[in-house]
């Protein structure tokens, strides 16, 4: 089974319409967001549309839960809060809607595997979850969390680490930064996404049977940019996109 994962579209559509044509390229079984389907860009609308239009599972990133708690008039003060003036009252409703976590357990022939979906942390779709992060503190998240498996974003920057538990049942712990679609802040400019690839044989007691890929696409990070710079918005998230920070 292949499943794709994807994060932090932060409404760039641009992007975002060269993701899915590179994640249906891909063919997969299953589609997940781990949320943040706005701010920082000018398109929230039509990225929601398309999400909900094609049935993509998806949960709250925390500028999505923002949504709800802004009142009008801070929505009206000029800068970045325009990113959330725009969002039709139904899509704020859809926001606000969104599961804060997902889990999926698989039954495989000799063992099973679990799998946590959040944005940012199983504690809060705010807390980063860097890869520096001090190991028995980060067991630790898995140990609360229950689970083999963990999928995040919210820090824009991918990666894949494998935690050694020392214990003799669920031995080894998977974590993994999905980056981001519409703002990569590693210095590449080119959106990401990830895909794992689950097979009946696939053990969290061996590492080597999971198979993790940061797949990166190329988008017109130009038109992105000038939207941005033709809008309300700050120009610095123009710049954000062009130098990937």
């Amino acid at each position: 089974m292949k499943i794709i994962i994807f994060s932090d579209i932060h409404a760039n559509l641009p992007a975002f319409e060269k993701a899915l044509e590179s994640i249906y390229l891909q063919k997969p079984d299953a589609i997940y967001c781990l949320g943040d389907l706005v701010g920082y860009n000018i398109w929230p609308n039509e990225v929601i549309d398309i999400i909900r239009s094609r049935r993509i599972a998806t949960i709250a990133g925390n500028h999505d839960a923002k949504v709800k708690s802004l009142s009008s008039a801070k929505m009206d003060e000029p800068g970045k809060n325009y990113a959330y003036k725009i969002i039709t009252e139904d899509n704020k409703k859809y926001l606000a809607t969104l599961p804060s976590h997902l889990k999926v357990e698989f039954k495989l022939i000799d063992s099973s595997l679990t799998m946590l979906l959040v944005h940012g942390s199983p504690n809060s779709n705010d807390e980063y979850l860097l890869e520096d992060k001090d190991e028995h503190e980060f067991l630790q998240v898995f140990e609360n969390a229950n689970a083999d498996i963990l999928f995040f974003g919210h820090s824009h920057k991918p990666y894949y680490r494998i935690l050694d538990s020392k214990k003799e049942s669920s031995r080894y712990k998977y974590a993994i930064n999905t980056g981001s679609v519409g703002k990569p802040k590693d210095g590449n400019p080119q959106g990401g996404y990830t895909m794992i690839t689950i097979h009946e044989n696939t053990s969290a007691l061996d590492p080597q049977s999971l198979k993790v890929d940061f797949i990166r696409f190329g988008y017109d990070v130009e038109t992105a940019a000038t939207a941005i710079e033709n809008s309300p918005l700050p120009n610095e998230f123009a710049e954000m996109l062009r130098k990937a920070y």
